[in-house]
């Protein structure tokens, strides 16, 4: 139009809170993908975890006959379905042992990630001091960096099992800290706790006085008899803290948004009171269909687990033949695996990409706690992944052990 001369939009900043993010690294990952197949590079993506198969057909047949009811086609109730928050409750005492009043210790969620990030708004002053470990998943972290607070690592080594040492917090630290994140089986490291662990960390939570925020969205991706445990299992956790869970795993409905929080009211309420104030919840006839995921037999959780299993062991034992020893993992869909000695795990990713087509998460996505190690999903069939392999020994592609100086 004439008239109109174009202005300097310098002015339009985003908020500080936006501004002081790092970037996001999967963001990044998707355009490097992008170009590498306009390269015509035959991509294998064993970055995200974003489960291959199919959702169960029971749920989606639940959805389809919910999506045909027009009672469902409102806005849904702020605290989700009733009958959802039963579901979820039912599902606890059947799985755990733990008994929840779904009337205030469950509230469905769009997905754990957007509840998790929401908590940290919810409870989080700029200023205050909040306990994540690192590596971690990066809502963990990112969540209370958004809300202002003050972030004390806690770093994950393979020498402690990749577990946190309570010890090694600082008591001065320990009285200003107001949350703890954490999470196991643990998203990127595979790393399982034993019930001993969790006994400590509530106890060291009550001692300090400190919120424990437990993301426990891989718990029934559990191999060779191995059952993790629930934070809400041990006595008094229910007092100081609340456990997160999503669909998205266990059920392949990573794209449906279902996932819910469970444990002290009190804390949830503090959730829910954010949330009617930024959205409407899960559309209504998609909780019909996740309270079908949570009554499924276990017949369908079985295979899951067996499918997950057989990538591990396939993919550990190819690891082994170009010299990697990678840690039998007893939980999730990753495998937690080394870098070559003196190569950080952005370079060693992105070479493995541009070399073979094969996509990997570098270490540091999660933090710096994670630098030095790649994190690959078990999200392809063992074919594909046989593929991916045989491109790394092409490219000669192999883990060589420092040499020890003389």
């Amino acid at each position: 139009m004439r008239g109109i001369v174009s202005m300097n939009l310098d002015w339009l900043q985003p908020a500080d809170r936006v501004l002081r993010l790092p970037p996001y690294v999967f963001a990044r990952l998707e355009e490097l993908k992008a170009g590498a197949r306009d390269r015509g590079l035959d991509l294998i993506d064993l970055g995200m975890g974003n489960p291959d198969g199919p959702t169960p057909q029971p749920v989606v047949d639940a959805a389809y006959r919910a999506i045909q009811d027009s009672a469902n086609h409102g806005y849904p109730p702020f605290e989700g379905t009733g009958s959802f928050r039963e579901a979820i409750t039912r599902w606890y005492h059947r799985r755990y042992g733990v008994t929840l009043d779904s009337n205030g210790e469950a509230l469905p969620l769009l997905g754990s990630k957007e509840g998790l990030a929401h908590l940290a708004m919810a409870y989080i002053n700029p200023g205050d001091v909040v306990l994540v470990p690192t590596p971690a998943y990066p809502a963990h972290f990112r969540g209370p960096a958004i809300a202002g607070g003050q972030i004390v690592d806690l770093p994950l080594t393979a020498d402690n099992d990749w577990l946190i040492d309570l010890a090694a917090i600082p008591d001065a630290v320990a009285e200003q800290a107001k949350v703890l994140f954490f999470n196991y089986p643990n998203n990127p490291t595979a790393a399982t706790a034993p019930r001993e662990f969790f006994e400590e960390i509530v106890a060291f939570a009550r001692r300090y006085e400190i919120m424990l925020v437990h993301d426990l969205c891989y718990a029934e991706l559990a191999f060779d008899n191995y059952q993790p445990t629930s934070l809400l299992e041990i006595p008094g956790a229910k007092e100081i803290g609340v456990e997160f869970h999503t669909l998205s795993k266990t059920y392949n409905m990573a794209g449906w948004r279902v996932g819910f929080v469970v444990g002290n009211r009190h804390i949830i309420q503090g959730l829910r009171t954010l949330k009617t104030n930024l959205d409407y919840g899960i559309f209504s006839a998609l909780q019909k269909a996740a309270e079908t995921a949570l009554q499924l037999p276990d017949q369908y959780l079985e295979a899951v687990q067996t499918r997950y299993r057989t990538r591990r062991d396939f993919l550990i034992t190819e690891f082994a033949s170009l010299g990697w020893q990678v840690t039998k993992t007893r939980a999730t869909m990753y495998l937690w695996v080394a870098c070559p000695p003196g190569v950080s795990s952005t370079d060693f990713a992105l070479s493995v990409l541009e070399q073979t087509g094969v996509v990997l998460t570098p270490g540091n996505a999660f933090g710096k706690g994670g630098e030095g190690y790649v994190r690959v999903s078990l999200i392809a069939d063992c074919d594909r992944l046989g593929e991916a392999m045989h491109r790394l020994r092409q490219a000669n592609i192999r883990f060589e052990p420092a040499k020890a100086s003389v």
